[in-house]
């Protein structure tokens, strides 16, 4: 692709990027402007290969690191849901006591995401990320060791911690260089390092568990290795240039930013952009409570309540996957063009379709409804890292996505364990070696109605700020959709400083 080709790329995203939002407005004007805001853009969508030329080795090598990791974070963390049943017969344990270590895992992730997302705005995004890495794998080691099932929920809860500080700092390392016209595709493939981590996580499973005299553990052991080469490569890379550039100008303004200074920085930003906080925060507690609601106990629903044999869950797991992945890489593209939230809403409305055949359908044709079913589910999280960071205040933005998108856990933390419980409340015949069986498809999909009716509600009355510029001149971020005229000037120059850096490629 040419030079020219790219600036013509860029700028003819930034003239569809945003509707004209710059006049202040009251409640109701707000209210009132959320129909005509979400009329999607009248534009041939881009080649998504042309947009992934864009990006030159730096940016791919800033992705790459942020996605092995996103992906084995995942992989961590699936490792307990793919194992409810070997984990339960280990501890003497029910099932349902077992999902309280996905349960803890999710109430403790904020407390990493605010620890290591402060640290990474503070003293970049790198040492951070290693350190993180470290408690990978030390902790997924000492799960695989564990004896008891209070040594294995403290295991957990500590995993929850490490997992929380992995995410804001991967979509700071992966997004803030990353070229304008490139962010949605890029953003939607990040989000399915989710996905690919739930496929290795069931393709492993099926290899190390039960394989063994050791049982589940060589699983546990196995997911300790990748982060040592993750964090090898992390170290062979600077911080991003964004950062970078971001502290040079701190240093210019003020000298030295001491802890004291960023601190009292910090706390102004976050009283000045709570309401924008608080939003993310509510969109990701339905976004996540949709995923887990859907994802969490299907491989139980397979074994326990369809009784699918060992393949037919790993074969089944990898189409729903599969279909994840595609979600996340076209929806995530297409709302570059249509809009992030009309993208969102589009995939609500398809996801609730599909719920009867994803819960209903007891044959292994269940496999076609579920692809789809996460088609849409993954959709909507591929437009996640781009939207909540275009959302976000710059000299916060790793505390921020990190925090939002934790808490939003948190709140959805105890959904697996909800479902657990009322699937209980609908028994069915037992298997003819005297198993018990639960209807959970049914549970799941009213779980999952409710989530989509909130989620619907939720983007429908939420702003975009589609196109916003990632640059240290404009760290200030977005409260409200009041942008101020000069942000012309910021998109002008985030043009130029995009073929800028196409020509320093060539």
């Amino acid at each position: 692709m040419s030079q020219l080709d790219e600036e013509k790329a860029h700028s003819a995203y930034l003239e569809h990027a945003v509707p004209d939002r710059r006049a202040k407005m009251d409640v109701k004007g707000y209210l009132l402007s959320r129909v005509p805001t979400l009329k999607p853009t009248v534009a041939k969508p881009p080649n998504p290969f042309k947009l992934l030329g864009l990006l030159n080795k730096k940016h791919w090598t800033f992705f790459g690191v942020a996605m092995a990791a996103w992906t084995w974070d995942a992989f961590d963390f699936f490792t307990v849901s793919l194992t409810t049943t070997q984990l339960a017969a280990e501890f003497d344990v029910t099932i349902k006591d077992i999902t309280w270590g996905l349960t803890l895992v999710l109430m403790l992730r904020s407390i990493g995401a605010i620890s290591f997302g402060l640290a990474s705005d503070r003293y970049g995004r790198k040492w951070p990320f290693v350190v993180n890495n470290i408690l990978f794998i030390i902790l997924e080691l000492a799960t695989g060791f564990c004896q008891t099932y209070d040594q294995f929920l403290a295991c957990r809860a500590l995993f929850g911690i490490a997992m929380g500080g992995m995410y804001g700092n991967a979509v700071a390392t992966a997004l803030e260089d990353c070229p304008l016209a490139a962010r949605g595709l890029i953003s939607g493939l990040l989000q399915m390092g989710y996905i690919v981590g739930y496929f290795l996580a069931t393709v492993f499973a099926r290899a190390l568990v039960d394989t063994t005299s050791h049982g589940w553990r060589p699983y546990f052991w196995f997911g300790a290795c990748p982060p040592v080469l993750i964090i090898a490569w992390r170290l062979c890379l600077p911080e991003t240039d964004t950062y970078i550039h971001q502290k040079k100008m701190e240093r210019e303004n003020e000298g030295t930013v001491s802890m004291r200074s960023f601190i009292k920085e910090s706390s102004k930003n976050i009283k000045t952009h709570w309401l924008m906080f608080v939003y993310m925060t509510l969109l990701l507690a339905g976004l996540n409570f949709q995923t887990h609601g859907t994802q969490d106990l299907y491989p139980t629903m397979l074994r326990n309540q369809l009784q699918f044999s060992p393949n037919d869950v790993t074969i089944t797991m990898c189409i729903l996957n599969l279909g994840g992945f595609c979600g996340g890489l076209t929806v995530g593209w297409l709302s570059n063009v249509f809009g992030r939230r009309f993208t969102l809403l589009v995939t609500f409305v398809m996801a609730g379709a599909l719920l009867y055949p994803y819960g209903f359908v007891s044959t292994k044709a269940v496999a076609a409804a579920a692809f789809f079913e996460q088609f849409f589910i993954q959709g909507a999280m591929g437009v996640v890292p781009i939207h909540m960071m275009e959302l976000s205040p710059g000299t916060l933005r790793t505390f921020a996505v990190g925090t939002a998108y934790q808490l939003g856990n948190l709140i959805s933390s105890a959904s697996v364990t909800i479902e657990a419980e009322l699937g209980e409340q609908y028994p069915l015949p037992p298997t003819a070696k005297g198993v018990q069986r639960y209807d959970y498809g049914k549970v799941m999909c009213i779980f999952t109605a409710a989530c989509i009716i909130y989620n619907i509600v939720i983007t429908f009355i939420g702003p975009e700020n589609r196109g916003a510029d990632f640059s240290a001149a404009n760290q200030g971020g977005i409260v409200t959709e009041k942008i101020e005229a000069s942000q012309n000037v910021g998109r002008d120059t985030s043009v130029a400083d995009d073929a800028a850096s196409v020509s320093e490629k060539r």
